[in-house]
C-alpha cells in the first residue's frame, strides 16, 4: 500500500514533489473557487518588488561570502609569497657561497706557493671559519622560516578550535545534558 494513499485526516493538505530523486512533502496551496479572476496588479507588484528584493539580498550575501573569500585567500597567498621568497634567498645564499668555496681554493692555491707553512694553516683557518658562518646563516635561515610555518598552524589550529566554540550546540549545555539524559 502506497504511503501517499493512507487514509489521513490531512492527507489531502500536503503533496509530495519528486525533484530528481530527492522526495519531499510540499504543503498545497489552497485555491479558491471564488477567486476567478487574476489578483490585482497591486498583489502582483508586490510579488515581484519581494523577489527583487529577495534576488538583491541574495546577491548582496554572495558578494560578502566571496569578499570573505578573497581576503582569506589573498593572506595565505602572501603568506606562501613569504615562504617563497625566503626559500629563493636561501637557494641564492647557498649558491653564493659555494661559488666563494671554487674561488677560495684556487687563489690559496695560487698563493701558496708565495706562503710559507704557517699562513696555509692560516687560510684553510679562515675558509673554516667561512663554511661555518655560511652553515650558521643557513640554519638561521631554516629556523625563520620554521617559525613562520609554525606560527601559520597555530593560526590555523586557532580558528579550527574557534570554529567548534562557536557551535549552537555550546549555548546552552545545561539544555544539551537534559535532551541527552531523557529517553
Amino acid at each position: 500500500m502506497d504511503s501517499s494513499t493512507t487514509a489521513s485526516p490531512h492527507h489531502h493538505h500536503w503533496e509530495l514533489r519528486n525533484d530528481d530523486g530527492f522526495v519531499y512533502k510540499l504543503k498545497k496551496r489552497r485555491i479558491d473557487p471564488s477567486a476567478s479572476h487574476p489578483p490585482p496588479s497591486t498583489d502582483a507588484g508586490e510579488a515581484a518588488a519581494a523577489e527583487k528584493d529577495a534576488e538583491l539580498r541574495r546577491r548582496e550575501r554572495k558578494k560578502r561570502t566571496l569578499l570573505k573569500l578573497k581576503v582569506k585567500y589573498e593572506s595565505e597567498i602572501l603568506h606562501w609569497d613569504n615562504l617563497s621568497n625566503t626559500l629563493c634567498a636561501m637557494q641564492d645564499r647557498a649558491v653564493q657561497i659555494q661559488q666563494e668555496r671554487e674561488v677560495t681554493p684556487s687563489l690559496a692555491s695560487s698563493s701558496e706557493v708565495a706562503k710559507d707553512v704557517d699562513s696555509v694553516g692560516g687560510s684553510l683557518l679562515d675558509e673554516l671559519l667561512t663554511q661555518v658562518e655560511a652553515q650558521e646563516a643557513i640554519i638561521d635561515d631554516f629556523s625563520n622560516l620554521c617559525d613562520v610555518a609554525e606560527a601559520i598552524c597555530h593560526k590555523k589550529e586557532e580558528q579550527f578550535k574557534q570554529s567548534l566554540f562557536n557551535l549552537p550546540i555550546w549555548a546552552s549545555p545545561h539544555e544539551l545534558m537534559k535532551s541527552l539524559c531523557d529517553d
